[in-house]
């Protein structure tokens, strides 16, 4: 039988290996891992974040960035790494969701490999064309699509702009041709190039070619509509009632991370976001700061998960 003071014992001792621990954490230079190609919204939010949290942590802060695989390269350096907390993921944790639907063979697993952290901010995805493109609206955009041919830029094949392009087609009767790329940099300086005519993409890399004229905007991916683009409906709005998609980056460590370096990265990310010139700079471009729990963060990956599953059935996409 355990008495009361080997319990009280072993209480204590866990508290003190916490605090270890925490205090050991960070003690060398952190990788941030961002698995696309640099101009993205995962890659602006990083570079928006490095800074604070190394002046915060007293360490040196590195973005890194791994493409490849619609973000799986990454996402698998950061799962196989060390769990000690010095290499972490920052992605669109929607997009990662995405993966184990759409490719028939990964290495890892990002349900049982990684572990949530904390979310830290969402943009919608916005639909725009190039401005030659003579639709002012979806029904427009929709109507045109079935008298000409209409490519429609993705990022990569199988992430969340492609399926968020999938779901709009499947319920108006669109028809467009998709093309991919290796990241959403490159889709839209296409569509700005008129290489391409139509994409979607997470508003925090799209607005500013909006603002500039380059692209033209025609519909917003978010339930309600946005106080920076008050005048543009949403795509619920015109038509694909319930409709919602966008881009979610938060970040992941290894599974098996020390819950203390967890919880302390998780307060010093929400605090790094929350920095009131991050929090602007995210603002004006259209990105809401969202932050979670490790927890909460948890259940809405395999929520997701679960919810684009079925988009990923319907259009029947697979890569090995």
């Amino acid at each position: 039988m355990i008495t009361r003071r080997q319990m009280l014992a072993a209480s204590a001792a866990f508290a003190a290996a916490t605090a270890s621990a925490q205090s050991a954490w960070p003690s060398k230079p952190i990788r941030i891992i961002v698995p696309y190609p640099p101009g993205g919204s995962s890659d602006i939010i990083a570079r928006a974040i490095s800074n604070q949290l190394a002046e915060s942590l007293k360490v040196t802060v590195v973005v890194e960035n791994r493409a490849g695989a619609n973000g799986n390269l990454g996402a698998e350096m950061v799962a196989k790494a060390p769990a000690d907390g010095y290499t972490f993921l920052l992605c669109d944790v929607g997009a990662l969701a995405i993966s184990p639907s759409v490719y028939t063979k990964l290495s890892f697993d990002p349900s049982k490999d990684l572990r949530g952290v904390t979310m830290l901010a969402y943009s919608p995805h916005l639909l725009v064309v190039h401005p030659s493109v003579p639709a002012n609206n979806l029904k427009e955009l929709v109507a045109l699509s079935k008298t000409k041919a209409l490519n429609f830029a993705v990022s990569a094949v199988g992430g969340a702009p492609h399926l968020a392009g999938v779901a709009v087609e499947r319920a108006t009767g669109a028809k467009w041709q998709y093309v991919p790329y290796k990241g959403g940099a490159q889709a839209i300086q296409d569509t700005i190039g008129g290489q391409t005519e139509v994409m979607m993409n997470g508003m925090l890399a799209t607005y500013p070619h909006v603002q500039s004229g380059k692209l033209k905007l025609l519909g917003v991916s978010k339930k309600t509509r946005m106080p920076l683009i008050g005048e543009t409906p949403t795509i619920a709005e015109q038509g694909v009632t319930g409709f919602e998609s966008g881009t979610w980056q938060g970040v992941l460590v290894a599974q098996g991370t020390p819950e203390p370096v967890i919880q302390r990265l998780n307060a010093e990310l929400i605090k790094a976001i929350r920095t009131p010139d991050v929090r602007a700079r995210l603002a004006g471009q259209g990105a809401e700061v969202v932050t979670m729990t490790p927890a909460e963060q948890d259940k809405f990956f395999n929520q997701e998960r679960a919810r684009w599953a079925t988009v990923v059935a319907q259009a029947n996409i697979k890569l090995d």
